[in-house]
């Protein structure tokens, strides 16, 4: 740690420095720049840097090293172990740099760091365009394409780092990179999974496809149905084309237009297939799930980047997720699922998905640190609350329901669904012999760990 007057004298700098805005703790608007999705988290970084370019990411992270202080980056801010934001380090917030440049012709598109998938997803739809995003609008396009990225497209158009063409970087040395399969390959390749570690992703370029209609069938139904709508769901999945995608859902029926009154405020059952069509093949692949006895339902077109928006998050609400990939769903993991649906904390904002898997995600490109990637079906509970006194038995369901489901784990996950839950499971997330090929890139890139505010990846 540097002394104080230099440490003084460097913000000093960084303020005159910085296009963007600088924020320490004793100034106006500190607090509401450290705010970040999971409200659980509350952090006090030494310095926050709202970067308005990539020389300002430059300046910032050549400020935390003369101070020797370690760096998290803030894209969308919506880790839920809060990785956008680091106790006593420098944030690099890329919120400002947030363009978005479709090439119809190359159909590709350019991110800049700070994106969103509102931003990315609203961009490209004028041209029919899109490429795999999260399944809300206010996630990070970033971290979330760096960690693997899973959507509603996913089984039509692989997952969001198959689409990945070259990112631009700056290194934990301040030094400008770009990679991509023919510059600087090994790094391209880290960066397929291996998230944050190795520097700050200042914009990456992404593959588009044609997707000039998407539709939807969402229908509701009284929990003791779920088990005939999981295996109903997992019947039309197996026989039903790579547009269609999706999942099996139990939440809390929140006070919607679309939701019954008897519904809400207790548990409800919903299945939700999505397809990269139109509404008459649609209707084609749901007509099994939409005959079994519902309480309400919706079928239709509708924009992808709408679609994007359905389940978004209310700010402010507390967090705590994890998942588990399995070998299969057969009828007796069913049950479970359904049984451990159940114990869900209601009334929450909490959610527990089941998402199918397969199509383009299984015939994808299986040298990335993606490990997952086989499994046919993943669950991905998501504790989601408002009130602090909530926190022990949501966080304990989630950590229940993984318990009950292990039995027919692959053991490997999607990083991005987790929060921190130990190196081991960071090691299941990228694969034991990707882990070690990614430490000694580690150490190439980042030596010092100056990145560490992620799923760590140690330096070799």
């Amino acid at each position: 740690m540097a002394s104080l007057s230099k440490a003084g004298a460097a913000l000093t700098a960084l303020r005159e420095d910085l296009t963007g805005d600088v924020f320490a703790p004793e100034d106006p608007g500190y607090d509401e720049a450290r705010a970040v999705f999971n409200a659980m988290i509350d952090r006090r970084p030494a310095v926050l840097a709202q970067c308005a370019d990539e020389d300002d990411v430059v300046r910032a992270v050549r400020f935390a090293r003369e101070l020797d202080l370690p760096v998290a980056v803030r894209g969308g801010g919506h880790s839920v172990a809060g990785m956008a934001v680091a106790e006593g380090g420098v944030v690099v917030d890329l919120r400002r740099m947030h363009e978005v440049t479709v090439d119809p012709a190359a159909q590709a598109v350019r991110v800049a760091g700070g994106a969103t998938m509102s931003h990315l997803d609203r961009a490209t739809e004028p041209y029919g365009l899109a490429t795999t995003g999260g399944r809300a609008s206010t996630t990070g396009v970033g971290g979330f394409v760096l960690g693997g990225g899973t959507g509603w497209l996913d089984r039509w158009c692989g997952l969001a780092v198959d689409n990945l063409l070259g990112v631009e970087l700056v290194t934990a040395d301040g030094a400008r990179v770009h990679a991509s399969a023919d510059e600087n390959p090994d790094l391209f390749w880290a960066l397929h999974g291996g998230g944050g570690n190795f520097g700050v992703a200042t914009a990456m370029t992404l593959r588009l496809h044609e997707l000039p209609e998407f539709s939807i069938a969402l229908a509701l139904f009284l929990p003791e149905h779920g088990p005939d709508v999981v295996r109903t769901f997992r019947e039309v999945i197996a026989h039903a084309p790579d547009e269609a995608g999706g999942g099996v859902l139990y939440f809390t029926g929140p006070p919607a237009e679309f939701v019954p009154g008897h519904l809400v405020g207790t548990l409800v059952c919903a299945m939700l297939l999505t397809y990269a069509g139109g509404e008459d093949d649609l209707r084609k692949v749901a007509q099994p799930l939409l005959a079994l006895p519902h309480e309400t339902e919706i079928v239709g077109a509708m924009p992808y980047a709408d679609v994007q928006c359905m389940i978004d998050d209310p700010p402010g609400m507390r967090h705590y997720w994890s998942a588990e990939y399995l070998t299969g769903a057969p009828d007796d993991f069913v049950d479970v699922y359904c049984a451990s649906a159940e114990a869900l904390p209601v009334p929450t904002g909490t959610q527990y998905v089941l998402l199918p898997q397969g199509g383009a995600i299984a015939a994808g490109p299986h040298e990335y640190p993606v490990p997952y990637r086989d499994a046919p079906w993943a669950v991905h509970p998501y504790g989601m609350w408002e009130d602090p006194a909530d926190d022990e038995r949501c966080v304990r369901w989630v950590r229940d329901v993984r318990a009950d489901v292990r039995p027919w784990s692959t053991g490997a996950v999607y990083l991005n669904f987790i929060g921190d839950e130990g190196t081991d499971r960071v090691v299941a997330g990228l694969g034991a012999e990707n882990t070690r090929r990614l430490a000694e890139l580690k150490r190439r890139y980042d030596p010092d760990n100056v990145f560490r505010f992620n799923h760590n990846i140690t330096p070799a």
